[in-house]
């Protein structure tokens, strides 16, 4: 039977609090997420980000609260929250000796699902790594990696996905593709539970976002929301230097192809904080 829930709500938290020991990493946590977001849970090392996401994912065991996922009670109905969701870890999980399709036909087999490589295929095509698929996973570039294994954990085809710090270690690039592919998993209906320490990356992929300090959601809104609890900005003229992950990126796009006597690119688009007179 299933629990209880708001209507359109894909995940309701009240209360959980877990400690370790004499160490209390979390305080009372309380949020809901509407199904069919992304919802970033935002916060720095040690705010209890992982330690909550496991909770929920049913690889802990709360000491108070309740945790409720897809309409199931996570302490009480563990089986069935397990067969609702698929969880990522920090680091890619895929079988380096394998390729990436046999990858995908493995967890597919696991599953128990017919023509696993019908799925294998219909997902390297979504994830665009058919020309790699054949491919060894260990040759694959850190983006390549964490987008198998996205896609390995989509099999089956959970309603609810949560991604602990699914860019760590990522360069600037392969974090962008990680990005758009959240993006569209949201866009297709899945509820996305992603947690970070990364400003932008909250800042770009989130519908909500909570941010988490020691053990606690302190705020939890639109990113509107949350820029509206401080003093509106003076509005002053600032010359804006490009970073150097534009660089990167502009660099790596255009293959080097930026103009110099512009300071924009090779096919005369601008770059950040540039004008063309």
């Amino acid at each position: 039977m299933e629990t209880d829930q708001a209507p359109g709500s894909a995940i309701r938290v009240r209360g959980i609090e877990k400690s370790f020991k004499d160490l209390q990493v979390l305080r009372g946590v309380d949020f809901d997420v509407r199904t069919g977001s992304v919802f970033a849970l935002l916060g720095s090392n040690g705010a209890g980000k992982t330690t909550l996401v496991r909770i929920l994912s049913t690889l802990l065991k709360a000491d108070a609260g309740t945790a409720v996922v897809n309409g199931f009670d996570v302490a009480a109905q563990p089986s069935l929250v397990r067969e609702s969701i698929s969880l990522t870890g920090q680091f890619a999980a895929v079988d380096e000796v394998l390729t990436g399709r046999e990858n995908l036909v493995l967890i597919a087999r696991l599953r128990h699902l017919q023509d696993p490589g019908a799925i294998a295929e219909a997902l390297l095509a979504r994830f665009t790594l058919t020309e790699a698929g054949n491919r060894k996973a260990s040759t694959y570039s850190g983006g390549m990696r964490r987008r198998l294994d996205i896609a390995m954990s989509l099999i089956g085809n959970p309603p609810v996905i949560f991604l602990d710090e699914p860019t760590t270690g990522l360069d600037p690039q392969a974090r962008l593709e990680v990005w758009q592919t959240v993006r569209g998993l949201a866009a297709a209906g899945t509820t996305v539970l992603p947690t970070t320490q990364d400003l932008d990356e909250a800042e770009t992929l989130a519908d909500r976002i909570a941010i988490l300090h020691k053990g606690t959601i302190i705020q939890n809104g639109t990113l509107a929301e949350l820029k509206a609890l401080l003093p509106p900005a003076k509005l002053e003229y600032v010359e804006k230097q490009p970073s150097l992950e534009d660089v990167f990126l502009a660099l790596v796009e255009d293959g080097g192809g930026i103009d110099t006597a512009t300071g924009g690119r090779a096919d005369g688009t601008v770059q950040a904080g540039k004008e063309i007179q």
